[in-house]
């Protein structure tokens, strides 16, 4: 008997451990399935982010920011960054071209790109000419005096922190204002290069000039209107059309 009770007893426990080892391996077997799963999602995520490129945010501007052409806002998803892209304008001292670098600047070369085929530049005027201290041409502006704008604005991004000049001859640049979310249509080219003390790293630098930079500092040479180094160009730079290369595939 004795016997008999003791090895039904082993057989017992042998049953316990086995089932015991069944439930680990379950357990074991889920963990792994679960892991694996996560992963391929995050994978999956990951993929597709890096594909869309960044997302940008353009915020509705208020009257704060001067006055408005409304042409519709830009997309904020799917954006290009990389490569550049050439826009070339036409103007009446002749054709002036420049990059637009998607891969540091893509919000702002996306901004520009969008209005350009809205034509919002199309019959506009470069409004200011500076030949004491900095040394830009600025243009942009819808109503031709410099107070005016896309129905947007957006943030600075590609600032020349570590650039001496930051500012060199050819560098196309974004105006602003001295609030943090100023950037619209407005933009600067600079034909002769600007020292970090007269100009500080705080505007973007979308491109740079390829082509009509000794157009820029021929209407320079004739100065500004006044005597203040900094007004109307004496020689009207008036834009008859924008137009900017497709973003590459």
């Amino acid at each position: 008997m004795a016997r008999r009770a003791a090895a039904a007893k082993r057989r017992r426990q042998t049953q316990a451990a086995v089932g015991a080892g069944i439930a680990l391996l379950l357990v074991v077997v889920g963990a792994v399935f679960l892991v694996v799963n996560l992963s391929g999602d995050d994978d999956k995520d990951t993929t597709t982010e890096a594909a869309s490129g960044p997302t940008c945010t353009y915020q509705k501007a208020d009257s704060s920011t001067g006055k408005v052409k409304d042409v519709g806002q830009p997309p904020t998803s799917n954006i290009p960054d990389t490569g550049t892209r050439t826009v070339t304008m036409t103007t009446s001292v002749g054709a002036i071209q420049f990059t637009l670098d998607q891969a540091n600047a893509p919000c702002t070369s996306n901004s520009l790109a969008f209005l350009i085929g809205k034509k919002f530049y199309d019959k506009t005027s470069c409004h200011r000419m500076t030949t004491s201290g900095i040394f830009v041409l600025q243009c942009g502006d819808p109503f031709g005096d410099g107070t005016g704008g896309p129905a947007y604005r957006y943030g600075t991004e590609n600032l020349p922190t570590n650039q001496h000049p930051p500012y060199p001859a050819g560098t196309i640049a974004m105006a602003k204002s001295s609030e943090e979310i100023s950037v619209g249509s407005q933009f600067f080219i600079v034909y002769k290069d600007i020292p970090e003390e007269a100009l500080g790293a705080e505007y973007t630098v979308v491109g740079k000039v390829t082509k009509g930079l000794d157009l820029v500092e021929k209407v320079a040479a004739k100065g500004v209107e006044g005597s203040t180094g900094d007004g109307k160009p004496k020689q009207a730079v008036n834009i008859t059309t924008v137009t900017v290369s497709p973003a590459a595939s």
